[in-house]
């Protein structure tokens, strides 16, 4: 199951009353709830046979009610550009409209874009480029227009 599907679901959680929905396609299975008024996705868990990655701990950003900390949707690889030689999606201070990409996140040798959900500031990027990503763990925290 690839990440836009994902995303539709996060969708249809977060404009309906449903608080949860589990989807199974082959052998994986997602599912995502709502969790008060922010929809969460459960991860697949992964072999035995792989070792997860230790988890890095973000920096505590300030709350604040115009700030909104974009999460990892899944594990992987946190990188900031395209390649390594490319310049990053985002920096601090830069505007993003929804839809715009701004990091991509590496699982399982693929490459998953992860787009702005609204238009916004990028506020604060809370972690360096190509560090291990938690599921659920804060990427950035950008604040809308």
């Amino acid at each position: 199951m690839d990440i836009s599907h994902i995303r539709k679901l996060i969708r249809l959680i977060q404009s309906s009353d449903i608080t949860e929905i589990e989807v199974t396609e082959g052998d994986h299975t997602v599912r995502v709830s709502r969790q008060g008024s922010i929809a969460a996705v459960a991860a697949p868990v992964a072999p035995p046979a792989i070792a997860a990655a230790p988890a890095v701990a973000a920096a505590p950003a300030e709350e604040t009610a115009d700030e909104n900390i974009v999460a990892s949707p899944m594990v992987g690889t946190f990188y900031l550009a395209p390649s390594p030689d490319a310049d990053n999606f985002v920096s601090e201070g830069s505007k993003v409209k929804k839809g715009d990409t701004i990091c991509i996140i590496e699982a399982m040798k693929l490459m998953n874009e992860i787009e702005a959900e609204y238009d916004g500031v990028v506020e604060n990027i809370l972690l360096n480029n190509a560090s291990p990503v938690e599921y659920g763990q804060g990427l950035f925290v950008i604040t809308p227009l």
